[in-house]
C-alpha cells in the first residue's frame, strides 16, 4: 500500500498531513534551540555563582591558604568547569541538531512545494483538456441540430408543389453541407474525448500516484529526521555526562580528602606567635618600703636591659633609615612567627620577580650585541630605554629584597648582613655581685655624631629621578661623592655637590 494507489483522491488530506509533519519538525528545532539556551543560561548562572563566592584580595588569599577555605575554592573551580561543559553541551546541540535540521527542513519544504506544484499543474492541464472537450461537444451538438433542420427543410421543399427544381437542389446542397459540418464536429469531439480520457487515465494512474509516492517518501524522511533528532538530543547529553561526572567526582574527592585534624593544626602553623604566656604576678611587699628606703644605695635586682643603637642614625631595626628604599608592606605588628613566615613569602616572590627581570636584561643585552654586529637587524640605541627601565626595576627589587632580608634577620634574631648595626649600646646592669660603689650605668659611645667622610668619587651614567623615599636624583655625567658602597642590595649612598645625600642604583653610576 502506498499513497499513490490508495490515497489518489485525498489530495487535501495529503497536503495537510505533509504540512503538519514539517511544522512538527520546525517546532522540534525551536525546542532544541530553547533547550540549548536554557543550558547556556544555566552555565552563565553557575559561572556567576562561582565568581560571587570566590575569594579575592590579599587578605582573602592568605585565608585561602589555611583551614578549609582552599577546598571550598576547589569546589568553586570544579563548578566553573561544570559550567564549561554545560556551555559545550549547548553549543553541540545548536550546531549538530538545530543547524542540521534547519537545513534539512528547508530542503523538505522546497521538495514538498515542487511535488504539489506538479499535481496542481497536471490537474490544470486535465481541466483545460476537459474544457476543450466540452467546447467540441457543444459545437457538435449545435452542428448536428443545424444538420437536422437542413434535412427537414429539404423535405418540405420537395413536398411543395410550387417549388422548382432549383429550389430543391439548393435545399439538398445546404442539408448536405450541414451534415458534413456536423460529421467534422463529431469527429473532433470524438478525438477530443479520446485525448481527455488518455490524460485522465495518465493523471490518476501514473502522474498523481508517482507524485504522492514521492510525497510519502519525503514524509518518511521527515519522520526519520525527527526520530534521529530525538536520539541525538539524548546522546549528546549522555556523551557529556562523563566529563560532568568528573567534575562531580572531583568535588566528592575534595570533600573526602579533607582532614579535619590537619586543618585545625594548620591554624596553629599560620597564627602561632611564639610568645610565652605571661608569668605569675609577684607579691609586692609594701612593708619593706622603709627598709628599701634605708638601703637605697643597694642595687636591687633590676632586669638586664640592653638598648642597642640608641644614638645610631644609620641603621635602626624597628625604624629603617629614611634613605633606605621603602618597603611595600609593614609587617612589624605581626607576631614573630607570623612575621617571619610572611617575610619569607615576600622574599621568595621578590626573588622570582628579580630572576625574571634579570633574564629580560640578559636577553636585551644579547639582542643589543646582535644589533651592534649587524645593524640591519635593528638599531641598538632603540633598546636603551628598555635596558634602563629594567636596570631600574632590578635596582628597586634588590632594594626591596634587602629590606625584607633585614627585617627577616631581625625577626629571627640573627645579624644584619647588608646594614650592620653599630656595636654601641647602653647597658643597665643588675647583678648581686656588683658592689654599690660601682657605677650602675656603663655608657659607651662612638662617633655617631661625626660628619660622614666620602670614600670615593663616582659619575652618573643615567638620569635618575629619585622620586622614592630615601633616594636622591642625579643627572647624566654628574660628579658625585660615594658615601657608602653597594652592600649587595643594588643601592649605593652618594652625596651631590649641593649637599643632598641619598641612595641611587649601583648600576646607574661608575666609580672613579
Amino acid at each position: 500500500m502506498d499513497w499513490g494507489s490508495d490515497l489518489w483522491d485525498q489530495h487535501d488530506v495529503i497536503e495537510r498531513h505533509t504540512q503538519s509533519g514539517l511544522d512538527l519538525l520546525e517546532r522540534y528545532v525551536k525546542f532544541v534551540k530553547d533547550r540549548a539556551e536554557v543550558e547556556q543560561n544555566y552555565a552563565k548562572q553557575l559561572r556567576n555563582l562561582s565568581k560571587k563566592y570566590s575569594r579575592r584580595g590579599v587578605k582573602e588569599d592568605q585565608d585561602t591558604k589555611l583551614i578549609n577555605q582552599q577546598p571550598f575554592q576547589d569546589v568553586l573551580n570544579e563548578l566553573n568547569n561544570y559550567a564549561a561543559h554545560r556551555e559545550q553541551l549547548s553549543e553541540i546541540m545548536t550546531v549538530n541538531i538545530c543547524v542540521e535540521l534547519s537545513r534539512n527542513l528547508q530542503e523538505l519544504r522546497q521538495e514538498r512545494k515542487n511535488h504539489l506544484c506538479e499535481v496542481k499543474k497536471a490537474q490544470q492541464n486535465l481541466e483545460s483538456s476537459f474544457k476543450l472537450l466540452e467546447t467540441s461537444k457543444k459545437r457538435f451538438e449545435k452542428e448536428w441540430r443545424e444538420a437536422e433542420k437542413a434535412n427537414q427543410q429539404t423535405e418540405r421543399v420537395q413536398q411543395e408543389v410550387s417549388a422548382t427544381k432549383a429550389d430543391v437542389e439548393k435545399a439538398k446542397q445546404h442539408a448536405h453541407f450541414r451534415v458534413h459540418l456536423a460529421d467534422e464536429c463529431k469527429n473532433e469531439y470524438a478525438s477530443q474525448l479520446q485525448r481527455y480520457n488518455q490524460e485522465q487515465n495518465n493523471l490518476y494512474h501514473s502522474e498523481i500516484p508517482s507524485v504522492y509516492k514521492k510525497l510519502q517518501e519525503m514524509e518518511e524522511r521527515c519522520i526519520k529526521l525527527l526520530a534521529d533528532g530525538y536520539v541525538q538530543f539524548s546522546e549528546t547529553e549522555k556523551n557529556m555526562l562523563p566529563n560532568i561526572n568528573k567534575c562531580l567526582d572531583a568535588i566528592i574527592s575534595t570533600g573526602r580528602n579533607i582532614n579535619e585534624k590537619q586543618e585545625t593544626l594548620a591554624l596553629i602553623e599560620q597564627y602561632r606567635s611564639g610568645a610565652v604566656p605571661p608569668a605569675d604576678v609577684e607579691f609586692e611587699d609594701y612593708s619593706q618600703t622603709v627598709r628599701a628606703a634605708a638601703s637605697d644605695n643597694t642595687v636591687t635586682h633590676l632586669p638586664k636591659v640592653r638598648i642597642k643603637q640608641l644614638f645610631h642614625k644609620k641603621n635602626k631595626v624597628t625604624s629603617p633609615d629614611k634613605n633606605m628604599p621603602p618597603s611595600l608592606e609593614d609587617l612589624s605588628r605581626l607576631p614573630p612567627d607570623q612575621r617571619s613566615r610572611r617575610l619569607q613569602e615576600k622574599i621568595n616572590d621578590i626573588q622570582k620577580e628579580l630572576q625574571r627581570e634579570t633574564e629580560k636584561s640578559e636577553a636585551l643585552m644579547k639582542m643589543k650585541g646582535v644589533y651592534e654586529q649587524n645593524s640591519q637587524l635593528g638599531d641598538p640605541s632603540s633598546l636603551q630605554p628598555q635596558i634602563i627601565q629594567i636596570a631600574h626595576n632590578i635596582a628597586r627589587l634588590r632594594g626591596e629584597l634587602n629590606k625584607y632580608q633585614v627585617q627577616l634577620t631581625e625577626a629571627g634574631g640573627g645579624t644584619l648582613q647588608h646594614y650592620p648595626a653599630s656595636s654601641e649600646y647602653i647597658t643597665v646592669v643588675s647583678d648581686p655581685s656588683v658592689s654599690p660603689s660601682d657605677n650602675i650605668y656603663e655608657c659607651e659611645f662612638d662617633d655617631d655624631f661625626d660628619v660622614d667622610v666620602p670614600i670615593g668619587q663616582c659619575t652618573a651614567l643615567y638620569d635618575f629621578d629619585g622620586s622614592s623615599e630615601g633616594a636622591v636624583s642625579m643627572q647624566v655625567g654628574e660628579q658625585l661623592s660615594l658615601m657608602q658602597e653597594d652592600q649587595g642590595d643594588g643601592w649605593v649612598r652618594v652625596q651631590r655637590a649641593n649637599g643632598d645625600v641619598g641612595y641611587v642604583p649601583a648600576s646607574y653610576i661608575q666609580i672613579m
